[in-house]
Parts: structure tokens; sequence; C-alpha cells
């Protein structure tokens, strides 16, 4: 029989802590070590996914810590994926297919179902590799949740993984969390825990050493690192709510401002990650017009809701504001939902997404989408060809994820020869366009293309741009393993793994 893997877990004492990034930094740190490691999120409630190689959707998170090991991104290393589509209603991915949408009350009546798939993709993934890098998820304290846990606790235990509680002390009262969290989990997995981590630490670490004292003599488990605040790391983000800004690195009046539209149900923000990279560029994510300034693009991003971002777009002013830009000769572009949001109208009749019904567009576009409900989940490869923002054909590596299926009411500009509605559309003046590939700007060649582009129409030198982002990444994980392993006593992490 095969050997099983050795695991740690990362849990917090709630949501955005640092639990994603932390073990991020580990499967680096176990990977340049020479161990085969693989991450594990038995499951994930995020709008930010991906497509594998074999067509399956899984959490971003689960990616970028794949990408931390050296190794391709599964589903099996995130099994159940949520994607709110509402307030109380998810849809529900297992193993990368898309199941059914649930509310929270009818997803845990498949409690049992569940932790058994979870369970197999655990095994699956601990007979091929020799550690697997495990993340919790929200905090194993909530008592509401204990009965029917699949990720936290109860999945620890499965795995028979020794656990590190998270905890965020740039939100305050570290100390009571961490002991709260202690103190609620259950009796039966009270010993997993072998240590804490205090996460997001400003200032001068030794003011925090007498707390350190007295929280070893209340609780008999050592905290092995108090990681500092970090700034000048670029790591993905999981959930909406954390998107950032970046700052241009050029004199005032040579940058091009960026204006992402912060929607409410915004998904696959990373996408916009790659142009917050390049140096003339600001990037602003604005959930108003009043934080747009004077863009010199406004981008509508991907959407789990369209028609219902649509009316928030009208209702908050934005599709005003947006036309008077196009008007002004501002690019707008839109990405998926974004790219839904350019035509005229979005159609709903099984109320895929939400009620049954049909909104009208921005009308930039002559598209009309109509929602079905077969998702389209696939990597390509496009030749994109948009004279004169680009040169020369270019190849570009995207994915795509979308409910959605758009037909032309009209003549538009195609992306790229023998490329239909279908991927994309323009305008002929090339002030509009989407797609509905996700990680486009990821391609240098593009996106070189497309701010040189915008930089022609604004009167703006052509800037010589010579940066990788594929590069900067891996540059960017080695950082972050190097933080870890520089506030962290990796002696007694690898002894808690097993390792040492």
């Amino acid at each position: 029989m095969p050997k099983r893997a050795r695991s740690i877990m990362f849990q917090g004492t709630g949501s955005g802590v640092g639990k994603s990034i932390v073990a991020t930094a580990l499967c680096r740190i176990l990977a340049r070590q020479g161990y085969r490691v693989a991450p594990f999120k038995a499951q994930n409630m995020a709008l930010n996914s991906f497509v594998t190689a074999d067509g399956k959707e899984m959490g971003r998170a689960q990616v970028f810590q794949a990408e931390a090991c050296g190794i391709a991104p599964e589903a099996r290393m995130n099994p159940i994926l949520l994607k709110p589509t509402g307030d109380c209603r998810s849809q529900v991915i297992v193993m990368g297919e898309p199941v059914d949408h649930y509310s929270a009350r009818d997803y845990y009546t498949h409690h049992k179902e569940h932790l058994s798939i979870v369970r197999r993709a655990f095994d699956s993934l601990a007979e091929d590799f020799e550690i697997i890098v495990m993340e919790g998820a929200g905090s194993p304290a909530e008592i509401n949740l204990q009965a029917t846990d699949i990720v936290n606790m109860n999945m620890a235990e499965y795995a028979a993984s020794p656990v590190i509680v998270i905890g965020d002390i740039d939100r305050g009262g570290v100390f009571a969390w961490l002991k709260g969290t202690w103190d609620l989990v259950q009796d039966r997995h009270r010993d997993l825990i072998k240590g804490f981590l205090i996460n997001k630490f400003r200032g001068d670490v030794s003011l925090l050493e007498p707390g350190l004292r007295q929280f070893s003599q209340i609780v008999p488990v050592p905290v092995i690192g108090t990681m500092p605040w970090f700034d000048a790391i670029d790591v993905d983000q999981e959930d909406g709510c954390f998107v950032q800004s970046s700052h241009a690195r050029v004199p005032a009046g040579q940058a091009l401002r960026i204006c992402v539209v912060h929607l409410p149900r915004i998904s696959n923000f990373t996408d916009f990650a790659p142009l917050g990279f390049e140096h003339d560029v600001e990037l602003v994510f604005a959930t108003d017009p009043s934080e747009a300034g004077r863009p010199s693009c406004i981008i509508l991003p991907g959407t789990k809701a369209t028609r219902q971002d649509l009316e928030w777009l009208r209702s908050s002013g934005w599709i005003d504001f947006i036309l008077e830009q196009y008007r002004n000769k501002v690019m707008i572009c839109g990405i998926c939902g974004g790219y839904q949001m350019l035509g005229t109208e979005v159609r709903d009749p099984d109320g895929i997404e939400g009620p049954a019904g049909a909104s009208c567009g921005l009308g930039l576009l002559p598209l009309v989408t109509t929602m079905s409900g077969t998702k389209e989940l696939c990597q390509k490869d496009a030749w994109l060809l948009l004279p004169p923002m680009i040169k020369d054909v270019v190849v570009v590596k995207g994915y795509e994820i979308h409910m959605g299926r758009t037909e032309a009411t009209g003549s538009y500009t195609p992306l790229g020869p023998d490329m239909d509605q279908s991927t994309g559309a323009a305008s002929a003046d090339l002030w509009v366009w989407g797609t509905y590939l996700h990680g486009i700007f990821a391609n240098d060649g593009f996106r070189h293309g497309f701010l040189d582009f915008i930089r022609q129409k604004q009167g703006l030198e052509t800037i010589t741009r010579r940066g990788s982002w594929q590069v900067h990444r891996e540059q960017q994980t080695d950082a972050l393993a190097d933080w870890m392993e520089g506030c962290v006593d990796m002696k007694r992490l690898f002894q808690i793994i097993g390792i040492r």
C-alpha cells in the first residue's frame, strides 16, 4: 500500500487572517527543499476561480499554492468550491464540475456526500505526494458549523494533521482571538493544535514579548512566529473585499490610470494584477464613479451575477459615467460578465443567476447574451490581432468560465483571425472591446500592446517594457517564502510536520 503523505493544516481565528498566504509560503519553502508537496482545501468559498488543463474549475488560492509547489493545479486540490450568487445562495462546484445552486440550508443537507468526496480527494493526493499543505476556512470556533464541518478540524482529524492557528494582530485583540479559538474547538480536536502564528504585526516585535510570555502561561501551545506586515510582496488575494490598487512609478502626467469597477459580486479580480505590475500604470478599483478620477481606461470585470450588477451600475451612476467617458475617448473594456454588460441586453429566461428576466446593457457593442444552464469551462489559446493596438498577431493563453451565450446583432470588429463574438468583440474604432478570456493581461505581448495603444491615443510617449509577469510572480513567491523563513521557527514547524 502506498505510503500516506505527511500533512500540516493552517486554520485561522477568522477570514482574511492570512491562511492562504502562509500556506503558499510554506508550499514554496518545502518545494525549494526538494519535497513533493501539494496544497489542499476541502471547501473554498470564493468568486476567484480558474480552469485547469482538463477543463475543471477550482479556487484561485489553491492554483497560486500549486504554482508555489511547482506543479500543475488539479481540482482534487479544491474538491468543493462555493461561488456565491446572492446573499443566501451559491453555485456548488464539486471536483471541478458545476452541480447546482443551493441555499445554505440545502447545501448542508448534502454534508455526508460532500464529506466523502473531500476525503477521497485528500486520499488521492496523499498517495501521490510527500507532504500536503492544508488550509482551513473561516474559523474552527464557529460552533454553529462544527457538526457539519468538512474543511477545518474534522478534516484535520481525518488526515491526522497537526494544526497551526493564525491570528491577525492588525485587527486588534489577537490574544483573545487565539484563546477563544482554543476554548471553542471541540475537546477531541484541541490536541490537534500544535502552534499559533501571529500575522500582520507592525512595529517593534520586542514590545510583544510580555504578551507572548503571559499567553504561554494561559494556553499550553507555543506561538511559533510573529509575522510582520509587508507591502513590498505581490501576492494573490482570494476574496473581492481584499482587492488592492497600485501606484504608478513615473512622473505626474505620464501615468495611465486604469479604473476597474469594483462590482458588488466581482469575480476573478486577479485578472488585473499584471496591469498594476507595469510601472506606468495606476490601477484603481473604484466602487463609486467619484473614485475613478480621470481614467485612461475603464474595465468592467467578471461577476457571478451579471444582471444584478448591471442594475447596480445603473442605480449607482456608473452607466452614465462610463458612457460619458466613452464620448470623451476613454477606452472601455469588459472581461467575461463585463463583456456581457457591454452589449445591448442580457437575458436570463430560466433564472440561472437570479430572478428570470432581462436587463438592458450599456449598448456599446451590438451583442445580446442569453444565460444557459451549460457552463463553459476551458483553457484556450487565441490569436489576437487588434490593429493598431497590436502591430502583429500575438498568441495569448487564457481560460473561460461563463454561463452565457453571446450573439451579435450587428457588425463588430473581431479580436483576431477566425474569431467571433463567442470569444470577444470590439467596436470599429477599438475604443470598446470585450472578451470571455480570463488571464489575458498576464500575456506580456498583449498587455504591452494594449497599454502602448492607450498611450499613443493620449499623446504620451511609448515607453520601453521588458518585464515578464511570470518571472515577477516567481520572484514574488520566493520573496514570500523568504518572509516566512525569516520570522517563523521553521525548525519547530518542521518537527510538527514530522520531517526533521
